[in-house]
């Protein structure tokens, strides 16, 4: 009986002691977006990018962390909310007021607010409908990609020198098209299926290897060219998803009367 229990108190303190590893992660995800405020507010816009993209790697570290550990929680669930509001809504809204939308005044500071409110709706939206959507798509364009999209504006305009060319109300735009996207119910790959890691053939492994020597020898434009892709896959499966509802719905129709005139 003393062995046994002494087993389940060993069990149950492992237990315990492994849910600091998700949420160490999400520490450190906050840090780096703590930190990207810092440097933003210090002028190091660069440092601010990088550090935006990532707390999106330690964002998506500890989601998988707490599957595979099997130290799912509900205060995981909400740290990890609190730390995104940090780390990919208030962190990139302040970045491109301060980089770039400071002239505009009242309107950048408001496109920025607009942003990070916007995000706060996705993440509580996401809270809300986790475990009874389909997990291979989200609903809206994710919190850290928006995040992502403005880390990667940051490092491109930078890599190219771009910002004294670009007018300031262009990146306003992207603001407030971020903002739609994330509270909008345009679906987004979540590239969870386990499926897409399995059976490839020998191109897909070539074109990967061809992706990652991209991304290695220009980061800055890949970064900025794979997230524009995604930003713009969500309405484009959008619309595609619009017009098969819009066929099936024909071809039910046409059924339809089809039967009724054969029972005529």
């Amino acid at each position: 009986m003393r062995r046994n229990k002494r087993k389940r108190f060993k069990k149950e303190k492992f237990k315990r002691g492994i849910y600091l590893l998700p949420n160490l992660f999400t520490a450190a995800n906050m840090f780096c977006g703590f930190y990207a405020a810092i440097a933003s507010i210090n002028g190091n816009f660069v440092a601010a990018a990088y550090a935006i993209l990532v707390a999106g790697i330690f964002d998506n570290l500890d989601g998988k962390v707490a599957r595979a550990t099997h130290t799912t929680s509900k205060f995981g669930v909400e740290f990890d909310s609190l730390a995104d509001l940090i780390s990919f809504g208030m962190a990139p809204g302040l970045m491109m007021f301060l980089w770039v939308l400071n002239p505009l005044g009242r309107v950048g500071w408001l496109a920025a607010f607009l942003f990070l409110i916007c995000g706060a709706l996705r993440l509580a939206r996401f809270n809300t409908q986790s475990g009874s959507v389909n997990s291979n798509y989200f609903i809206g364009l994710p919190i850290p990609a928006g995040a992502g999209m403005t880390a990667a504006t940051v490092l491109f305009c930078h890599r190219l020198n771009l910002q004294s060319m670009v007018h300031p109300f262009l990146f306003l735009i992207l603001l407030y098209f971020l903002s739609f996207l994330m509270v909008s119910t345009i679906p987004y790959y979540s590239f969870k299926k386990a499926e897409l890691f399995r059976n490839k053939n020998f191109n897909a492994l070539v074109a990967s290897i061809l992706v990652f020597v991209f991304i290695a020898a220009q980061p800055s434009i890949a970064v900025f060219l794979i997230g524009s892709i995604y930003i713009m896959s969500g309405p484009i499966n959008g619309v595609r998803h619009y017009k098969l509802k819009r066929r099936q719905a024909e071809t039910e129709s046409v059924q339809e009367k089809e039967q009724r005139t054969s029972h005529l």
